[in-house]
Formats: structure tokens, sequence, C-alpha cells
């Protein structure tokens, strides 16, 4: 699958240049009024909506004391497979061309969440890298994060580690061998903490990290929640491993290609492959139909 649109130069070579040696980006008011009005009315259906629950499903993930009265979400899941509105900016708007300027061409989207970080203690998110989560054939993967609303220190911004990026990955196990999606405290013990930029700003702002940055929040400890959208793309010839982590279940949108066509082509250990189409929609020929031309 395929959506056509053309990229555009939205940012400067020094931007370019500061991503890959940092391993992030923020841009003030970078999405206008007109798109952040139109998210806002969408994600407010959503929370109506979770009125409706007393506890997380497949749509939306709630705290534990979330109520009808007091609505309390944590995310709204793969939010462009239940809303235009957030299709139409995931894959055609603001984030698709950020994320086209910065991997030079076509990119391949892989899947989105809406993170509420709800006031009043909203939850914090320990310091992990993403790359874990969902590993690809390299390491282009980025995430785009768009503020809903004005974010200050208060509410618990995205603090990320600059430079980070190009050093070691870490083991997200706990010591019992569980999955614990975060860097043990031995780990966060070595890191320069002081060194964290905290990506603060007026709404519209966008964040881009890339895939193996550390990076984490702190608690929304203000009055209001902090709504982040995210959205993770990669270079069209990189892929997602199978069988790992979040690969599996990143909604129907997810491997959309965004700026071109799929390619198929791929490098591993220096070598390139042309591979065969992706057959995981519609079921997979035999090797003696593709060879004889059946059909």
């Amino acid at each position: 699958m395929a959506i056509s649109t053309t990229a555009e130069t939205i940012l400067s070579e020094e931007q370019r240049v500061f991503y890959r040696e940092h391993g992030y980006l923020q841009l003030d008011s970078f999405v206008d009024e007109v798109w952040l009005a139109a998210l806002r009315e969408a994600s407010q259906e959503f929370i109506e909506l979770s009125r409706q629950i007393t506890e997380s499903n497949k749509v939306l993930d709630v705290e534990p004391d979330h109520t009808s009265g007091a609505p309390r979400l944590r995310r709204l899941i793969s939010p462009l497979d239940h809303h235009d509105t957030f299709y139409r900016f995931t894959m055609e708007g603001p984030p698709a061309q950020l994320a086209m300027d910065l991997l030079g061409g076509p990119v391949r989207f892989h899947h989105s969440k809406l993170n509420y970080k709800w006031s009043g203690g909203g939850e914090e998110v320990k310091w992990h890298q993403d790359i874990q989560f969902w590993p690809h054939t390299d390491f282009t993967p980025l995430t785009i994060g768009v503020y809903l609303d004005d974010v200050d220190g208060e509410m618990g911004p995205m603090g990320v580690l600059p430079g980070s990026h190009l050093g070691r990955l870490y083991d997200l196990y706990d010591a019992d061998g569980s999955w614990a999606g975060a860097l043990s405290e031995a780990d966060v013990a070595t890191l320069d903490l002081g060194a964290m930029a905290w990506l603060e700003g007026p709404a519209g702002s966008v964040t881009v990290h890339n895939c193996c940055m550390v990076h984490g929040s702190l608690p929304n400890n203000s009055s209001r929640a902090r709504p982040l959208l995210l959205q993770t793309y990669s270079a069209i010839e990189s892929y997602p491993v199978a069988g790992i982590g979040a690969n599996g279940v990143t909604g129907r949108n997810g491997g959309t290609i965004v700026g071109g066509s799929p390619s198929q082509m791929l490098e591993i250990d220096g070598r390139v492959l042309h591979g065969a189409p992706d057959w995981s929609r519609k079921g997979a020929p035999t090797i003696f139909g593709s060879q004889q031309k059946d059909g």
C-alpha cells in the first residue's frame, strides 16, 4: 500500500546536520492552527468515548482510576485507524513531509499513538530507547511528536539525551528476565541526566527523535493534560523485523509507503537484494505458480 504525496523541502541543512549529530529536533509552532483545531476536535471525540468504558480496550488505554465523570486517558492506540483527521495528518500532513525531508525521500510508516499524560500526576515514561520495542533492519526509524496544547516544565515534557542515539543499545529486560521496557537503575546511574534536553514548547510544536535515542518523561503535575500525538516512520528500504515486539501489532496501516511506491530493495551485511512482493495481505503464491506464470 502506498500514499501519493509530494515531498517538500522543510528543513535547513543546519537542522538536518543537527538531527544526525544529536539525534533529535524541536520545531516550535510547526503545525498550524487549522490542523491543530482539527486534531483537538478529533481527540475530544475519543475523550468523550472513553466515558463509556471502565477499563482499557484495544482502542483506548486508561489509567486505573479512570471514571466516566473524571476520565483519565493514557493513550489512544493507532489513532489514524480510527479517525480520518488523524489519517490525513499522519499520511499526508506535516509529519509525513518532515519525515520525508529528514530521511531523504519516500518513507515507510510504522505506527502512531496519542499519549495523553493526564493532569494531576499523569504517569511518567521511564528512560528507554524505542528500537528494542520494534526492531528494524536499520536505525533510520524516527518518531515525530506533535504537542496539541502548550507544554511547560510542570507538565512532564519529553526529555532526550543528545547524542545517545550513537551509543549503547540498552537491555530493557529486568534482572529476572521479564520485559521491563525501561533502562535498569544501574544503567540510568551511568547517564548524564544533567545533559537532558527537556522539549517544552507552544501548541503545534514538533519533536523528532531517532529510534536509538535515550528518552523519557516525568509525571504531569500540572492541572492540564499533555496530549502528544506520535507517529513513527523509517526510510523506505528499512523493514520491521517480524516476530519481535510490537512489529506485528502496529495497526492496519503499518508498512504503508508515503511519497512513493514499494521497492522491496534492502541491504543486509553490505549485500543488496531485491526481495519478493509483500504477500502478507493477499497470501503468497507457490513457487510453481510464480515460475510457470499460472493465471
